[in-house]
């Protein structure tokens, strides 16, 4: 029994947890929808950061305007 790899996997999907998509299935709309989950955790990370006093709200800012940009780009490349 390897105990190590659930372990891990457990945590994995806790700190990076994915949502069953339930709209129109196009491959597009499923590689968008990853990118827009990833953009959210990212973008939840970042506020518990600033909330917590670890980062500034310039900083905090600065990394959510370019996590914004590159969820622009993934859009436009769909």
């Amino acid at each position: 029994m390897n105990t190590n790899h659930d372990f891990l996997s457990e945590l994995s999907d806790f700190l990076y947890p994915r949502y069953p998509y339930h709209g129109q299935l196009k491959p597009e709309y499923l590689v968008f929808n990853g990118h827009l989950q990833d953009f959210s955790q990212r973008v939840n990370y970042i506020c518990t950061l600033q909330t917590g006093g670890r980062i500034s709200p310039e900083e905090a800012y600065r990394q959510i305007h370019l996590l914004w940009k590159q969820l622009k780009r993934a859009k436009k490349g769909v």
